[in-house]
C-alpha cells in the first residue's frame, strides 16, 4: 500500500512537473482546456465600419474607425498596417478586431502620402502621421479607456514601437503594444543589422507587449524578434512572445485559397490572447 501511494505521488508530482513545463515551454498552452475542458467563449458584437481622415502637418490621412454597433462606450485600440497597406486583406482583420468589443481606428498611412503598397524604404513622416492617428482616436467621445493600447503587424510593428518610444507615447496615451511578427528593425537599416540587431529604441520600450509569430517564419524576422523579447525580459519589462508550431508567415491575413488550418488557429488564438491582454490593461 505504501509503494502504491508513493508511485500515485510520484506521478501527480510528474504530471504536474510535465505540466509546468508544457506551460513554459509554449506561451499557447491552455492548461484550463486540458485539464478541466474550459473552452473560452468569445465576446461577439456586429461591427459597423465608418471612414473618416485626419490632418496631419501637410497631409490628410484616410482612416477606417470599427466598432460594436450598439452605441455603448469599448475600449481604444489603433490598428497599424504594415507594408500591404490598409486593403481588402488587412480590413477584416480591423472589423474582427473590432468585433471582440473594441472602438478600432486604423489609419491608411501609405494613401495619406501617396505611397504605393509594399514599399522598400521607410518614409519616416509616416511615424509623426501615426502619431496625430493617436490623437485622432483618443479624441473621439466612444471611449471606455482613457489610454489605447497599439495593435500592429509586420512593418507596423515598427511604426507603433517608434510611436510608443520615440515620440513618447508610452507615457502619454499608450498602455500596451501588440504586434503579429513585427519589424523590429528600422526598415532602412543596412543588412546586417536587419539580421543580426533589432531597433535601438526596443531597449527604452516600457509598456506592457504581447508578440505572436509563427514557428516557419523568415529567419532575419524571427531572429529579431526573439532577441528584442529576451532583452526586454532580461530587464524585467513585461513582455511576451507566443510562437505558434507549424505555422509560417502572414497567419492573419493569409486568404482563404492558401490558408492552412493551422493558420486559422492560430489567428483565432492570437486575437483571443490579444483581447485579454488589452482588456487587462485598459479597464
Amino acid at each position: 500500500m505504501r509503494m502504491t501511494i508513493s508511485w500515485l505521488l510520484a506521478g501527480l508530482v510528474a504530471t504536474g512537473t510535465a505540466a509546468l513545463q508544457a506551460e513554459e515551454m509554449h506561451e499557447w498552452w491552455d492548461q484550463a482546456w486540458w485539464e478541466r475542458g474550459e473552452l473560452e467563449v468569445p465576446d461577439n458584437h456586429e461591427v459597423t465600419v465608418t471612414r473618416d481622415s485626419y490632418a496631419a502637418d501637410d497631409v490628410d490621412v484616410p482612416v477606417m474607425i470599427a466598432r460594436p454597433d450598439d452605441g455603448e462606450k469599448y475600449p481604444a485600440v489603433l490598428f497599424v498596417h504594415g507594408r500591404r497597406g490598409l486593403d481588402h486583406l488587412i480590413e477584416p482583420h480591423v472589423v474582427r478586431l473590432a468585433a471582440r468589443g473594441f472602438v478600432v481606428v486604423a489609419p491608411d498611412l501609405y494613401t495619406g502620402r501617396f505611397i504605393e503598397a509594399m514599399p522598400i524604404e521607410h518614409d519616416y513622416d509616416l511615424e509623426e502621421d501615426l502619431n496625430h492617428g493617436l490623437d485622432y482616436l483618443m479624441a473621439r467621445d466612444d471611449l471606455s479607456s482613457g489610454k489605447a493600447c497599439v495593435y500592429s503587424h509586420t512593418r507596423g510593428g515598427y511604426y507603433a514601437l517608434k510611436l510608443a518610444v520615440t515620440f513618447g507615447r508610452q507615457d502619454s496615451g499608450l498602455a500596451c503594444y501588440v504586434s503579429y511578427y513585427p519589424h523590429m528593425q528600422d526598415p532602412n537599416a543596412p543588412e546586417p543589422m536587419q539580421v543580426y540587431r533589432y531597433a535601438p529604441e526596443v531597449d527604452r520600450l516600457t509598456i506592457p507587449t504581447l508578440v505572436f509569430v509563427g514557428e516557419h517564419e523568415q529567419y532575419q524576422r524571427k531572429r529579431g524578434i526573439e532577441m528584442a523579447i529576451s532583452t526586454l525580459r532580461d530587464r524585467d519589462r513585461p513582455a511576451q512572445l507566443v510562437v505558434y508550431p507549424g505555422v509560417g508567415r502572414a497567419f492573419d491575413f493569409r486568404p482563404p485559397e492558401v490558408r492552412t488550418f493551422a493558420d486559422d488557429l492560430a489567428a483565432r488564438d492570437a486575437i483571443q490572447r490579444a483581447t485579454r491582454f488589452m482588456r487587462a490593461h485598459l479597464d
